[in-house]
């Protein structure tokens, strides 16, 4: 059995671990508990009543989180001329049509967020099996596929976060660092959760949302008490 450091133990003798704590209260206490000597990501995991392996009730989406996630997001795009050059402009890491596939290929795959302009998507299908399983193809749905490239790169780069539901119907995300003030980091979480909710699939039956969990990258999971998470996701300075 793995022995638990010192300061890990700490932290979860801190709180009560049967108790829900309002969010304000569990961002409190994961911020206390975030003691790592780098900043640590605050993560939200969410437990939803659904069954991924059943197409009507797959969750998935993109949510622009008011305060931004902290963390520098590479940006691959594939697109050629005027839109490569609109890329760019706003902020992409890689550009590039044939020449970026081939890297690809190679597994050179140096970025967070893959998009693509709808004229290259029969170069990047090709690239399916490299780009899909680590979550990484382009995809309409997510407008992560449009002409819009610009637009695209600069909502990436400001902190857009992709969401998808695992096996167990559980979906995770960072919404911030433990440096973040408390109230943007609750507005954070209130515009993710809010997400969340809109995204509800048709074929989801009784409790959509079960249980929700914020920690550190280092820290103990705090439960959050549900009806502490509605109120304008957009607050905070």
């Amino acid at each position: 059995m793995a022995r638990i450091g010192k300061r890990l133990s700490a932290s979860y003798q801190s709180f009560d671990h049967t108790r829900a704590y309002p969010l304000p209260e569990a961002i409190r206490l994961v911020k206390g508990n975030a003691k790592a000597k780098f900043d640590e990501t605050v993560e939200l995991a969410m437990n939803l009543g659904i069954d991924p392996r059943h197409a009507d009730q797959m969750v998935r989406g993109m949510v622009s989180l008011p305060h931004g996630t902290g963390r520098t997001v590479r940006i691959a795009v594939f697109a050629r001329g005027a839109k490569a050059e609109e890329a760019q402009a706003a902020g992409a890491d890689i550009v590039g049509a044939e020449d970026l596939a081939e890297k690809v290929q190679a597994g050179e795959i140096n970025f967070d967020r893959c998009l693509a302009t709808p004229d290259l998507m029969a170069l990047v299908g090709r690239l399916g099996k490299i780009l899909g399983p680590r979550g990484l193809m382009p995809n309409p749905r997510l407008g992560t596929v449009t002409m819009d490239i610009g637009g695209a790169v600069a909502a990436a780069k400001a902190g857009q976060v992709e969401f998808r539901a695992e096996k167990a119907g559980i979906v995770h995300a960072g919404v911030g660092k433990a440096s973040f003030p408390e109230d943007r980091l609750a507005a954070n979480v209130r515009a993710f959760v809010e997400a969340i909710q809109k995204a509800k699939p048709t074929g989801a039956k009784g409790t959509y949302l079960k249980k929700v969990a914020l920690s550190s990258t280092m820290g103990p999971g705090v439960r959050v008490d549900l009806g502490s998470l509605a109120g304008p996701a957009g607050s905070g300075s």
